[in-house]
């Protein structure tokens, strides 16, 4: 089996999400995989996202896990359906509640670089 190559996405310090299609089945997946997690093909095309989404469920953290975080209390972690399909968890802005239509920015988190979410523009 070859080794999965990292996708050029936030977890490697640029500034986009990135996701995979299925080419067999068409179906989406977030996390990535060296085959398709519904019907297991390997025929997976790298894809990257708009940023758009709404928000799904939110999580006010008034306690930090760490060290490093306890200069960002509060944060807020969400969950955010995004525009092509796929669910994934970041952080956003504290006053964003379920339902809200958000659009991803980029901001630095203890040390790293994540997707920030705000309220999209009307």
């Amino acid at each position: 089996m070859s080794e999965l190559k990292p996708a050029a996405d936030w977890t490697t310090g640029t500034e986009a999400i990135s996701y995979q299609s299925c080419g067999a089945c068409r179906s989406i997946q977030y996390f990535r995989r060296s085959f398709c997690a519904a019907c297991g093909s390997s025929d997976l095309a790298d894809n990257v996202a708009s940023g758009e989404g709404t928000v799904y469920a939110s999580s006010l953290v008034l306690r930090a896990g760490t060290p490093e975080a306890r200069e960002h209390v509060p944060y807020n972690i969400l969950l955010i359906d995004t525009a092509e399909g796929f669910r994934m968890m970041a952080h956003g802005a504290n006053d964003l509640v379920i339902g809200d239509k958000v659009k991803a920015g980029y901001r630095q988190f203890s040390g790293r670089l994540v997707p920030f979410f705000e309220r999209a523009p009307q």
